[in-house]
């Protein structure tokens, strides 16, 4: 398998203070040719915490209960987890799978792996994950997100996620009822929906989406992306702004959003989003990625033209789920001071 590099940026909701209407969270893809911001001073970003190594799992806790969005994965808990095999440190690397070794009978659930972090973060913090592949398998639903508590009380924003081996970053926030966005904002990310709000069942938020995860084959992806507030796609490494290598950050230079997300009137986004915790799942089928008509050439090119599999057919194989995990370097959270 090709390994192929990203470096992920997202920062947690800069709320402005003045007034419900001027809040906004930014979402922003960027590179080392994005221009410097004069007009103002260097913003003072502090490191707080730092997910890497062999401490790596004892920050995060791992949910073992059913799969809220109805996938074919049965999620284990952390002894479960290192006694299969699906979480573990690999060189100075973490890596997240999915079991790839069991062949399954149809419908039943496939071993894998959600965590979320222990610490929670607010208004003002910076994160900067930093990581050499995300699953790229046909079935696979991986995501990198935030949620608060009591869903959708609290917010959610859906970082990065997509679905099989499809090119393009649903970039997503969840609200509890009546909150609306303005996303006519100039942002290079394509508008979808600027209705937020979870109720009566109907729960896909406000979506601007990105064509941030570029199929290069069958099973590499070069991948970027973040709601929040800053991200970008670097293939090798070459486009990673100057600022963060040399570990001073200032994400007012990283150029234009990917998706700004203004609150509408009415909504408050301070109130709609707090203390949220940082999320790494994977699951398999489900709502999104199993149902009707998603299968196809286009969304999974290493099935046939014209197949009639399902998802659930696709991940009873093992072997189709190979390149279903992710590779993390490191995940480093930075607050504003």
């Amino acid at each position: 398998m090709l390994r192929l590099t990203f470096v992920f940026l997202s920062v947690l909701p800069l709320f402005s203070e003045a007034s419900s209407g001027s809040s906004s969270i930014h979402l922003r893809r960027a590179t080392s040719k994005a221009k410097n911001n004069t007009s103002s001073a260097p913003q003072n970003w502090v490191l707080k915490d730092n997910y890497q190594g062999t401490d790596f799992l004892t920050k995060w806790n791992f949910f073992d209960q059913s799969d809220p969005t109805h996938g074919l994965v049965k999620y284990l808990d952390v002894d479960a987890v290192k006694s299969d095999n699906l979480a573990f440190v690999q060189g100075d690397s973490m890596i997240l799978a999915v079991d790839n070794t069991t062949q399954l009978a149809a419908g039943k659930p496939r071993n894998s792996v959600r965590i979320s972090s222990k610490a929670t973060y607010n208004a003002g913090s910076l994160f900067i994950a930093d990581s050499a592949a995300m699953p790229a398998s046909c079935g696979a639903w991986p995501a990198w997100w935030t949620v608060g508590p009591s869903w959708p009380n609290g917010g959610e924003i859906d970082v990065l996620e997509g679905m099989h081996q499809v090119n393009t970053d649903k970039m997503t926030l969840h609200t509890s009822e009546g909150c609306t966005v303005d996303l006519s904002q100039k942002m290079t990310g394509k508008e979808d929906s600027t209705s937020c709000g979870s109720s009566n069942g109907d729960n896909s938020g406000c979506v601007s989406y990105k064509q941030t995860l570029q199929r290069q084959t069958r099973t590499s992806f070069v991948v970027g992306g973040g709601v929040y507030a800053h991200s970008w796609t670097s293939p090798s490494g070459t486009d990673v702004p100057a600022d963060i290598t040399s570990n001073k950050r200032d994400p007012t230079t990283w150029g234009t959003p990917a998706g700004l997300f203004s609150a509408g009137s009415g909504c408050n986004f301070s109130e709609h989003f707090h203390d949220h915790v940082l999320m790494i799942d994977t699951t398999l089928c489900g709502d999104w990625a199993g149902s009707k008509g998603t299968i196809t050439h286009d969304t999974c090119p290493s099935i046939p033209q014209g197949t009639s599999m399902t998802c659930a057919d696709i991940v009873q194989d093992p072997q189709n789920l190979d390149d279903a995990r992710w590779n993390i370097n490191s995940i480093k959270v930075y607050q504003l001071q």
